[in-house]
């Protein structure tokens, strides 16, 4: 379990998954075509444009969070950071209205190149952050860095099963942010037996991406399982 990790392993694996998604997502990005791009999504009111665009702006965060100064100790952790709290009706306004300018900003060649660069300036400086580095949000939280990568893991693995579906295509999650993804979501905790999930199907069901049975739900509410909230 990640949970059993020292803190600059845990940090490893965690840049390792962040590495790999945002790198399969580039080259998927790479193929698109004009009219890939002015399709809907089930994060509505945007397009696939759109999308990339929040999920371009959500990598890249952490470079200016590091270059601010450190808060003195965290505050909340990953799952912390997904409260329903935080997810107010003008919270997700602004953050609907902010994909949909910075959209327009990026042409159709530039998609990759800019989803590239803005994650890979990330991991650089994420790498050379001590592991007890501390950070803060654009909520005002102060989080782990390690913490805060992993929410980053979600915003690109759980948004790329939405790109997917609306590009219909198979989901292209990796390994490596699926195991991270679903660790979160369980709080770490095995899944119960009896619902018989892969990860990536615990991903689509815990997030909203596929509907849940009644028997699903019995065996969740039973298990206690933690749930994280999500805007789309």
């Amino acid at each position: 379990m990640i949970g059993n990790l020292d803190a600059r392993s845990l940090r490893d694996l965690v840049r390792v998954a962040f590495s790999a998604e945002c790198t399969q997502l580039t080259e998927i990005l790479a193929e698109l075509v004009d009219a890939d791009l002015d399709r809907p999504t089930d994060c509505p009111p945007w397009t696939v444009r759109e999308l990339i665009a929040h999920i371009r702006t959500g990598v890249g965060r952490l470079a200016d969070m590091l270059a601010a100064p450190a808060p003195p100790r965290p505050e909340v952790d990953a799952a912390g950071y997904f409260g329903r709290a935080k997810f107010t009706a003008q919270v997700d306004a602004d953050r609907i209205a902010g994909g949909r300018q910075d959209a327009l900003q990026v042409g159709r060649a530039a998609l990759a190149t800019e989803l590239d660069r803005a994650w890979r300036t990330t991991d650089v400086a994420v790498a050379a952050a001590p592991t007890d580095r501390v950070v803060r949000t654009r909520h005002g939280d102060a989080m782990l860095l390690t913490e805060f990568l992993r929410t980053r893991i979600v915003e690109v693995g759980v948004h790329g099963l939405d790109l997917a579906a609306a590009l219909g295509r198979p989901p292209w999650l990796t390994p490596q942010a699926s195991a991270v993804i679903a660790d979160l979501l369980t709080g770490g905790k095995p899944t119960p037996a009896g619902l018989r999930w892969d990860e990536l199907t615990l991903i689509r069901k815990t997030t909203g991406r596929a509907a849940l049975t009644a028997p699903e739900q019995a065996a969740i509410a039973a298990a206690g399982f933690r749930w994280l909230a999500f805007g789309r």
